[in-house]
């Protein structure tokens, strides 16, 4: 799930820690073609698309505006759902749109939109998805929890091993999981190459403290939450040798 989302579930009670990263980056604020918005700026008095205002896209907004001695109160900020941000976009009912991929790649692919920023350019080295397991699972199942995180390090490593590997999942993913257009997953799976990236997945102290600084600026938290109190490093800690695992795809 979205990080901020398991950090307000972990406030508001429920017995959830994050254990791994899914990947970085992989998300892109996009405008329309024909836009004449070309820098953040631009952006101000428009009506900007996040997925919800515990999303980490909403944390990005959030710090580029800050970044810019700008506020919330300066752009639209508009609760959408990811699928439907491209037809909103399209029909130029919002002026940008900003969520995780596959839904950013595919108004660039299908013609209308064009990337304003990645994910890196305003947030470099930007977390977007989480793992996360319930507290008793964690403790009756350890091992099992490490074995999902270490496929998890694997599987990165070898996403992160070659365009060729890339394509291979993709292809995989879309017919398999998604029943997503190979072709888009292709595209955001290249175009760059760096649009979603899998390795440094291991959870490190100082950006989740950051991040819930700001969540507590943003007004999504209500105060700072200890690190220890919504994160288990114990798994991520042992990913160490999984980048001397290489797995040959079949």
């Amino acid at each position: 799930m979205l990080a901020p989302m398991a950090m307000v579930l972990r406030e508001q009670g429920v017995p959830v820690k994050i254990v791994y990263l899914g990947h970085r980056d992989g998300s892109a604020l996009m405008v329309h073609k024909d836009s004449d918005i070309h820098d953040f700026r631009d952006l101000r008095g428009k009506r900007v698309a996040v997925p919800n205002r515990f999303s980490n896209q909403f944390l990005m907004i959030f710090k580029a505006l800050k970044d810019r001695d700008m506020t919330l109160a300066d752009i639209n900020l508009v609760e959408m759902p990811p699928p439907d941000m491209p037809a909103a976009l399209y029909a130029k009912a919002v002026d940008a749109i900003i969520s995780g991929e596959p839904f950013m790649g595919q108004t660039e692919l299908d013609g209308y939109g064009r990337v304003l920023y990645q994910a890196k350019e305003l947030w470099p080295n930007f977390i977007s998805c989480v793992m996360v397991a319930n507290d008793t699972f964690i403790k009756e199942n350890p091992g099992k929890v490490q074995d999902l995180v270490t496929g998890i390090a694997r599987s990165g490593l070898w996403l992160e091993g070659g365009m060729d590997h890339r394509m291979k999942a993709a292809q995989a993913v879309a017919t398999q999981y998604y029943n997503q257009d190979p072709r888009l997953l292709r595209f955001v799976l290249s175009k760059p190459p760096d649009r979603v990236t899998y390795g440094n997945l291991r959870l490190a102290r100082k950006e989740f403290e950051y991040m819930a600084d700001l969540a507590v600026e943003a007004g999504i938290l209500k105060r700072r939450i200890p690190f220890e109190q919504y994160a288990d490093t114990r798994f991520s800690e042992k990913t160490a040798g999984a980048t001397e695992y290489a797995w040959n795809g079949e």
